[in-house]
C-alpha cells in the first residue's frame, strides 16, 4: 500500500529536485551563450530546448541530457586550447581564460553527474 504524502513534503521533494537541476540548466544556458556568441544558431536551440528534456521522467531522457553535457564540455575544451594558441601566437596572456574555460567545462561535467544522484535516478525511472 502506497503511503500519502502531504502536498508540504511534496513541494519540498519539488525544490530540492529543483536545486539539483539547477546546475544543468545553468550548464546549458552558458552553452546557448556561446554558441550565441560562435554564430551557431542550431546548437544554440538545442542546448536552449535541451532543459526541457527533464521534464520527462525517463531514464532516457536523463541521459541524453548527460551525453549532451559531455559533448558541451568537450566543446568548452576544445575552445580552450583554440584560444590558447591563438593568445600564445600572439603573446598575450592566457591564463585567467584557461581557468574559467576548464572550470566551465568542470562544471558542465559536474552538473551531468548530478543526474546520477540517487534522488535523480529515483526520479528519471527506466519504464
Amino acid at each position: 500500500m502506497e503511503q500519502m504524502v502531504s502536498p508540504r513534503v511534496t513541494a519540498r521533494r519539488g525544490l530540492a529536485d529543483l536545486a539539483l537541476l539547477l546546475p544543468v540548466i545553468l550548464s546549458c544556458l552558458l552553452l546557448v551563450a556561446h554558441y550565441l556568441r560562435s554564430f551557431q544558431p542550431q546548437l544554440m536551440m538545442l542546448f536552449l530546448l535541451l532543459p526541457l528534456l527533464l521534464l520527462v521522467r525517463r531514464r532516457w531522457a536523463a541521459r541524453v541530457v548527460q551525453v549532451a553535457l559531455l559533448f558541451g564540455a568537450f566543446e568548452w575544451v576544445t575552445t580552450a586550447l583554440l584560444l590558447l594558441g591563438q593568445r600564445r601566437g600572439l603573446g598575450e596572456p592566457y591564463g585567467r581564460m584557461l581557468a574559467i574555460l576548464f572550470g566551465v567545462a568542470g562544471f558542465a561535467l559536474l552538473a551531468g553527474a548530478l543526474l546520477e544522484l540517487p534522488r535523480m535516478r529515483r526520479r528519471y525511472v527506466k519504464r
